[in-house]
């Protein structure tokens, strides 16, 4: 078919499924990219060991390994701390704010996975804006993309930086030291700063009230209390086998008995009567439970945040967190309450509250689900990879003792990979097994804290881009931007590297962004007969740096829910910040990494 050999066009075949998938993820991107492994190594385009040598590539190993670390920090609350202090002098007003936050924030993600922090500082930045008299939709925003300024200051900074210069060691180049991206990404720190405080701060909308969580959920009319009468056929039926909201749109998620006190576990408990169950439902569901047989309704109240205070639970906002197990599955199938004593009364998704059919509705990556859950879980929820909790708890019992040990591993593992000592995966693993060693935190806890879906995208996608040199196909799409941009000369086709890897990171992940576009890059650089790191960097660079769209990184994911954003939202103010970036990025990079 017009000249192109089978393979190419099978591969070119491979790479618009894998675009599709990622854009629709109807199936998992990690179950995807094992797909497209599947695939090439049937088909024979690849043998087993250049399928296989994605889970083996150096910088898989080192992002695993920055999982850990950066768990390992967590775990002894050196981020809490930091933050608490410095969110101590911001308190003057919302700029001084602002400011503090971004720069901590930034600071921090040159160092560790920017996902960690912004986890850490959601739940502070939220009951911080209420001590300010500012949204937490003006601050939240500027910290996630703080965090992405941050993360391509160094070559730990993200994971993106991580794997194109695995890809260029791949391919016989140099790769990139710790600090070589840091000219360029200071220009774009600072950049990203002036417009966010001229421009961005008077056009990001004030989205999340200072509300109770109640309010910031709707749910005045959604939560009754209601008394078990003597005549109750109920009376003395076990609450987990109760037919009582059979068949209705209701949950029980709090049982009093007629003193006022919380009953335990309501897995153990039986009805008695004159209980008082506290219940999760509309209007029209509790006119059909009052048609049943000793059920009496208490007069409605003004709720509060502090009345779910008195038994044993607590009311928290917790988003579902990028690439969690429970993305994609409907509420119904992920068992909350067995696995951390929690029940979910309100949903919100994509800018809109849902009360009503919570067990039908299929959960995404940024919902933020309010949660009545236990007391004593609520640190379990917080710790879950699954989740990020947007609502600010007592800190729980943190390593302090290890603060200083951490703080070390992590310099050292800088140190040593900076200055030559030890190559950056032989530092990582150093590091990882010192935080172990030390007791920064458990053998358990480090295999908990690794992002495995991540390390079979990278495991499924860079076989990919092996696929894509061996038979031609990275070198055929080389040869058609050559044609259109050659003549304006290899700056014009450094600026067409960044603006694909940049739109494209809008759709799918950034690591599938830096898989595919890096391997083209190399073999434009060959055939313009320039140096690749400029093309290589303006991909890693771009493919990190995606405000415009709350699905294009994993920090604007985060903050969605939280700060009630529309999607429209990140368009309006992350549109004109990634052109500045592409113009700024089109003259920096080459003037640093001449071609």
């Amino acid at each position: 078919m017009f000249g192109i050999a089978p393979d190419i066009l099978f591969v070119y075949g491979l790479i618009l499924l894998a675009v599709v998938l990622f854009i629709n993820k109807r199936i998992s991107f990690d179950i995807t990219s094992l797909i497209l492994l599947a695939i090439l190594i049937v088909s024979g385009i690849l043998t087993p060991t250049e399928g296989l040598s994605g889970f083996s590539n150096p910088a898989t190993v080192t992002i695993a390994c920055m999982f850990i670390l950066s768990e390992g920090l967590r775990r002894t609350g050196a981020l809490d701390i930091v933050g608490d202090y410095f969110f101590k002098l911001s308190k003057l007003n919302y700029r001084l704010t602002m400011f503090i936050i971004m720069l901590i924030v930034g600071i921090i993600s040159a160092f560790i996975n920017n996902t960690a922090a912004v986890a850490i500082f959601i739940p502070v930045i939220i009951s911080l804006s209420k001590d300010i008299g500012e949204s937490a939709s003006k601050l939240l925003m500027p910290m996630s993309f703080a965090a992405m300024f941050g993360g391509v200051c160094t070559l730990i900074g993200t994971s993106t930086n991580l794997l194109v210069d695995s890809i260029a060691t791949d391919n016989d180049l140099a790769g990139f030291g710790m600090f070589d991206f840091t000219p360029v990404g200071i220009i774009f720190f600072v950049a990203g700063f002036i417009y966010l405080f001229t421009i961005g701060i008077k056009i990001i909308p004030e989205r999340r009230k200072d509300e109770s969580l109640t309010d910031t959920f709707e749910m005045q009319s959604y939560l009754t209390d209601v008394v078990l009468q003597p005549n109750s056929p109920f009376v003395g039926t076990p609450l987990k086998n109760t037919e009582l909201i059979q068949d209705l749109d209701l949950d029980i998620f709090e049982v009093f008995d007629k003193d006022g006190n919380s009953k335990p576990d309501r897995n153990t408990i039986n009805l008695e009567k004159k209980d008082v169950l506290r219940i999760r439902g509309s209007v029209k569901e509790l006119n059909k439970l009052l048609n049943r047989e000793g059920v009496l309704i208490k007069p409605n109240k003004n709720w509060e945040d502090k009345d779910f205070e008195i038994g044993n639970g607590q009311l928290v906002e917790a988003v579902i967190a990028p690439e969690s197990s429970f993305e994609g599955k409907k509420l119904e199938q992920v068992d909350l309450y067995h696995e951390y004593e929690a029940v979910v009364l309100a949903i919100r998704q994509k800018g809109k509250i849902q009360q009503d059919h919570l067990p039908d509705i299929r959960l995404q990556s940024g919902t933020s689900l309010l949660l009545y859950a236990n007391k004593e879980r609520i640190n379990d929820i917080k710790a879950a990879e699954e989740f990020v909790l947007a609502t600010e708890i007592e800190v729980p019992d943190f390593r302090q003792s290890k603060i200083p040990v951490a703080i070390a591993i992590i310099a050292g593992v800088v140190v040593s990979a900076a200055v030559g000592i030890l190559p950056i995966v032989a530092s990582a693993i150093c590091g990882v097994i010192l935080m172990m060693l030390t007791g920064c935190l458990s053998n358990e806890e480090a295999y908990q804290s690794i992002n495995w879906k991540v390390i079979f995208l990278l495991g499924g996608v860079l076989p990919l881009g092996v696929a894509m040199q061996k038979t031609g196909a990275a070198q055929l799409i080389v040869d058609g931007v050559i044609t259109q941009f050659e003549t304006f000369g290899p700056t014009a086709v450094l600026s067409a590297f960044f603006f694909l890897s940049m739109m494209l990171t809008n759709l799918i992940s950034n690591q599938a962004t830096a898989a595919l576009l890096a391997p083209i890059a190399i073999e434009a650089s060959s055939t313009i007969n320039v140096s690749a790191d400029p093309l290589l960097v303006a991909v890693t660079m771009a493919a990190s740096l995606s405000f415009m769209s709350p699905i294009g990184y994993q920090t604007n994911t985060m903050i969605f829910g939280p700060g009630q954003y529309k999607f429209m939202d990140f368009v309006k103010v992350g549109t004109p910040l990634n052109i500045l970036f592409w113009i700024i990025g089109t003259f920096a990079i080459p003037y640093f990494w001449p071609f």
